[in-house]
């Protein structure tokens, strides 16, 4: 369920116009409902009732920190995946003290801020990443809450590139090596093994993949507190579907009632790192309709909005739902067209023969379920705008993040000195008499 509907004859987010928020702020823009945000953070939350547990939102699926404060207020904790991403949790009215750690590569410039700002939990996924966290945390002083996140060698049964917990991915600790690491972490200074952490995959619409991985760790668990280890909190990631298509992924509440059996009497506290599930749906690309392109053997729907701002068909070959901001009428012929962008490649390509009313230059047009990365993984290729990224709650909208003109990011370039002064040819000639 959104918020984004159509009203007489025309798209609505909530209840602003969407074409109203167009003419504002020009196209294309990202437009997000806070109405649905909050609706699909709650419903995820009481999936979980009675159970000790918190929300940690995957900031990598939206970063916007408009949409971070939505979150936050709704009492949203932060996984984050960088230190610039721990910047936008905090800035967004996250406190540290809620913030989990995550990701293969930290540095230890971020293990330091990390520990420095007083992050809840550092997700550790390598025995290196183990013991620069050891000595970075001894020589501040400090002790480091980790969880070790284990790999359980689980098909999550999702795209290739969003698949994270097979041996042959580069996440977690190797399941064999899972109780050697564990005890080899209880011996180094500076750290406090707090809980066992696990994410398998990113739009999962099955159970299966998940009760098998949730069943192992639990076993791990108790193997582990067998040999002494405290462990006291269990971090089961995040990667529920959402219906971008024909997928019926598993709602909350079927998803809550897995946990439950699987998790129940172990006594932790459950950890949680939802990231689409929640921003998904909330989210909406609005662009024009740039040219109506007849060819041979197809029509080609050129939009203004490319592959720079919506990544996710050229990356995953995923679909979004594309529908006209005014709505069409039930007799309305339906032709086929390839929806694409101005970049030049092929790539650029949003659908294939998707059937669509007629459009016309100028017209308006909404992808669907863009809330998740979408703005958070777009670029400036070919020398194209950030494009603008716009809150709704209610009857008011807010822009929480500038369109960032090509001007701005071309002021962060420099030319050399070497080139910036006058070549021996270009020299002014003196004027003839």
């Amino acid at each position: 369920m959104d918020h984004f509907n159509y009203r007489n004859g025309e798209l609505y987010a909530e209840d602003v116009r969407v074409a109203d928020i167009a003419d504002a702020v020009g196209t294309p823009f990202y437009c997000y409902s806070t109405a649905t945000l909050t609706r699909h953070y709650t419903v995820f939350d009481e999936a979980l009732a009675g159970t000790d547990h918190q929300v940690y939102f995957a900031v990598k699926a939206n970063g916007n920190i408009g949409v971070l404060a939505t979150l936050a207020q709704l009492g949203a904790g932060a996984d984050i995946v960088s230190a610039g991403e721990m910047q936008r949790a905090i800035a967004a009215g996250i406190p540290a003290s809620k913030i989990v750690f995550s990701g293969v590569g930290k540095t230890a410039g971020e293990l330091k801020a990390a520990l420095a700002a007083g992050v809840h939990q550092i997700n550790v996924e390598s025995q290196p990443e183990l013991h620069s966290l050891s000595e970075i945390a001894a020589s501040m002083g400090v002790t480091a809450p980790i969880a070790i996140r284990v790999n359980p060698d689980v098909d999550a049964k999702t795209h290739k590139k969003i698949t994270t917990g097979l041996s042959e991915n580069k996440f977690g600790i190797a399941w064999e090596q899972a109780e050697s690491v564990f005890a080899e972490a209880a011996k180094l200074p500076g750290i406090d093994v707090v809980g066992v952490a696990v994410h398998i995959g990113s739009q999962l619409t099955d159970l299966t993949p998940y009760r098998a991985a949730y069943t192992k760790v639990r076993g791990l668990v108790e193997t582990l507190r067998g040999q002494g280890h405290d462990i006291r909190v269990v971090d089961l990631g995040g990667g529920l579907g959402i219906p971008y298509d024909a997928e019926n992924p598993p709602s909350p509440a079927e998803y809550g009632r897995m946990v439950k059996e699987v998790m129940d009497g172990i006594g932790c506290k459950l950890a949680f790192e939802p990231g689409r599930m929640i921003c998904g749906n909330a989210g909406i690309l609005v662009s024009s309709v740039v040219y109506l392109k007849k060819g041979v053997d197809r029509s080609f729907l050129i939009l203004d909005a490319a592959m720079n701002d919506l990544i996710r068909p050229a990356m995953y070959d995923a679909h979004h739902t594309v529908i006209p901001v005014n709505e069409p009428h039930p007799g309305d012929n339906m032709a086929p067209v390839d929806i694409v962008g101005p970049i030049c490649e092929s790539g650029d390509t949003f659908a294939r023969e998707r059937l669509m009313p007629a459009v016309e230059a100028g017209a308006l047009v909404a992808f669907r379920s863009a809330g998740a990365y979408g703005a958070v993984m777009s670029s400036t290729y070919n020398g194209r705008d950030l494009i603008p990224e716009v809150l709704v709650n209610g009857a008011d909208y807010a822009v929480v993040a500038e369109r960032l003109r090509i001007e701005s990011v071309m002021d962060r370039e420099r030319v050399p000195e070497w080139l910036a002064a006058p070549l021996p040819g270009d020299m002014p000639r003196e004027a003839s008499g």
